[in-house]
């Protein structure tokens, strides 16, 4: 099939399924004036205690460890960076800028949800007063400045399974981050943490959702699709990542390092989401695929083991790196 031909299909299941946007938007996302913002967990800086709550707020913060830090920056960081994934979802076949388009709204509503997270964890880290807020901030501006690249390109299948995979695997960072943080007796950060975490996991019902819709009408083009993006592997949204003075990408091999270490986000995981995505969308199962499209599902069925068995050589570095992040305790 030619390069043409695959487009048109996708543009005409696109636009199929744009019929449904208004009733995903009701499902999977929140109204803004009853979802949570950030002014909801932070002290109110209108208020006589202000000082005091801050003042409480740094001191349970010191009693987290070092590659705590580096991984709730990181992550932080990952969300700020909104604007480039927006961007470049916005150029998906089938999608467009246009105010009547149903899935450019859909993209509008999820930034706006997603938005809150950076602005959340930032403010945190204002306050807390171990984090070097400047460097924070170069190394958030070389990651927009940076750009982003998924390997999607404008294919609307290969972006939904990027999606699906990374709002998934968001949720379990910023889950297991909130469990430690109450492990330490942070339990504000433990419940910031989840409130995140808790949208991450919405959103990944959305749109693997989307995906589950596309493989009903096109599974062949949407099982090839899934291949190629798990063949050529899942890149983190933070794989640009770098601080003052260093080359792109320096600092996102570190940044990774320290979640290994902790149990944030392993390589288990990144094969524990593999798994729950094949399950969630039947792929043992399913039926009506082209020969090469078979091969496809085989060579996913298969690929969760391979990958186990790679993940167990994996050597984490016991030493963390100095970050221009974070200052001492």
């Amino acid at each position: 099939m030619s390069i043409e031909m695959l487009q048109n299909t996708r543009l005409e299941v696109m636009r199929f399924l744009e019929k449904d946007v208004d009733a995903f938007v009701d499902e999977y996302l929140i109204p803004i004036d009853t979802i949570w913002q950030p002014a909801d967990f932070l002290p109110p800086s209108n208020s006589e205690e202000f000082l005091d709550q801050v003042k409480e707020l740094r001191e349970l913060a010191k009693d987290l460890p070092y590659d705590f830090w580096i991984v709730l920056i990181g992550d932080m960081v990952t969300e700020e960076a909104l604007p480039t994934y927006e961007s470049w979802l916005m150029n998906m076949e089938g999608v467009g800028q246009e105010e009547n388009n149903g899935w450019s709204k859909w993209l509008r509503h999820w930034t706006g949800e997603e938005n809150r997270h950076g602005d959340l964890l930032n403010k945190y880290l204002y306050l807390s007063g171990r984090v070097n807020m400047r460097e924070v901030e170069i190394t958030t501006q070389h990651l927009l400045t940076d750009g982003f690249d998924p390997g999607t390109g404008v294919d609307p299948y290969k972006n939904f399974i990027y999606t699906s995979f990374q709002e998934l695997a968001t949720y379990v960072s910023h889950n297991r981050v909130g469990q430690l943080a109450k492990q330490y007796g942070e339990k504000k950060l433990n419940k910031i943490c989840k409130m995140i975490a808790g949208d991450e996991m919405r959103h990944h019902h959305a749109y693997s959702e989307f995906v589950n819709r596309i493989f009903q009408v096109d599974p062949s083009e949407m099982m090839l699709a899934f291949q190629h993006m798990m063949k050529h592997k899942i890149v983190m949204p933070a794989q640009f990542l770098r601080e003052a003075g260093h080359k792109m990408g320096a600092a996102f091999e570190h940044f990774s390092d320290s979640a290994q270490r902790i149990g944030v986000y392993t390589a288990n995981d990144y094969v524990d989401i593999l798994r729950k995505l094949i399950v969630r969308w039947d792929i043992g199962n399913m039926t009506d695929l082209t020969a090469e499209a078979e091969k496809a599902r085989d060579f996913l069925m298969k690929l969760p083991d391979r990958m186990a068995k790679i993940s167990e050589r994996l050597v984490i570095p016991e030493e963390s790196h100095v970050f221009k992040w974070v200052t001492p305790a």
